[in-house]
């Protein structure tokens, strides 16, 4: 019997993890790190299984094959030399509706061996000024900002956050996100789910997009849109069907719909992508001057992550370089 080696210094190590229901394999050969000091965001299509996986490596399951380890330990069942050093915002928390915010974080306080002051903790997640107020009156997004307290009030080493910032406004949200910062710079290692691709973008060290049970793309944010190439695009002439569109060296065309107009977008790919877009955009322009045409809210940019989700949703993953 072999046994699987992990590295005791990298926080979460997961190695070919998989997770069945029966004959149904939800997670299929899922492997990532995760060192302390970084935020790592597990990203997925609906059903790709990014919370059963968050749902073992927390320690709620035990695997159906491959391994995983935090900090060398298997996690499952919590075992009690992992407690005090993991924590988690989950997307349900188990507070009393009626305790105010402050008995709240004293409750959660009586149960930890070492927490932060409940001062400091209300400081820290900016509620503060909610102390006296029954949990039944908080909003949803300072709810969230309450479960992020409890979470953070344990000083945790590991931190699991799913879906941390739904219910919050924009200015909440980004609050929220310096307070995330914050532990990551402190040196806990942070894994991250999100429906929101700019907080991905805004956060992650290194991601991972999941799709039917598997890591299609991972790697920092650069690497992942990089390939992917740059996007050409502008709205489609009134006068002009999508058959007309021009065809430009090293970009395929596609149509879109945006503020329910239609776009022409194309996908430039390839080695030296800056050269190639140059060489298509001036193919564009030598085009629209010869059919006395006006490209309207013409951009040309790199892909974003939302491209990249997008494109694995919908499978389009020939070709993909090894990351």
């Amino acid at each position: 019997m072999t046994t699987t080696q992990h590295d005791e210094s990298v926080a979460i190590s997961v190695r070919d993890l998989r997770q069945s229901y029966g004959s149904f394999e939800a997670v299929r050969g899922v492997s990532f790190t995760v060192s302390p000091g970084e935020l790592f965001a597990l990203l997925g299509t609906n059903g790709a299984g990014k919370t059963t996986t968050i749902e073992t490596v927390v320690g709620f399951r035990r695997p159906t094959g491959g391994s995983v380890r935090v900090f060398g330990l298997d996690p499952f069942g919590q075992p009690a030399q992992l407690r005090p050093r993991v924590n988690a915002v989950l997307q349900r928390s188990g507070v009393f509706e009626e305790l105010t915010v402050a008995e709240t974080v004293e409750l959660a306080r009586d149960l930890a061996a070492d927490p932060m002051g409940t001062a400091e903790v209300l400081a820290a997640v900016n509620l503060a000024e909610k102390a006296g107020i029954a949990v039944r009156r908080l909003s949803g997004g300072e709810r969230r900002r309450l479960d992020l307290g409890l979470a953070i009030l344990t000083r945790p080493e590991v931190l699991f956050l799913d879906e941390p910032t739904t219910g919050m406004d924009p200015e909440m949200r980004r609050e929220t996100w310096q307070i995330i910062k914050d532990q990551v710079e402190n040196g806990t290692a942070v894994v991250l789910t999100t429906h929101y691709l700019e907080e991905a973008e805004r956060l992650a060290d290194r991601l991972a997009i999941m799709h039917r049970g598997e890591v299609r793309v991972s790697g920092t944010l650069g690497e992942v849109v990089s390939a992917w190439g740059d996007r050409i695009g502008f709205r489609l002439p009134d006068n002009l069907r999508s058959q007309d569109l021009p065809r430009l060296p090293d970009a395929e065309a596609a149509l879109d719909v945006r503020g329910g107009d239609p776009w022409a977008v194309y996908t430039v790919t390839g080695p030296d992508t800056a050269r190639r877009t140059h060489r298509a955009l001036a193919a564009l322009f030598s085009w629209a001057d010869e059919h006395f045409l006006t490209l309207e809210r013409l951009e040309a940019r790199p892909a974003s992550l939302e491209d990249v989700f997008l494109s694995v949703a919908q499978g389009d993953l020939a070709d993909l370089p090894e990351r």
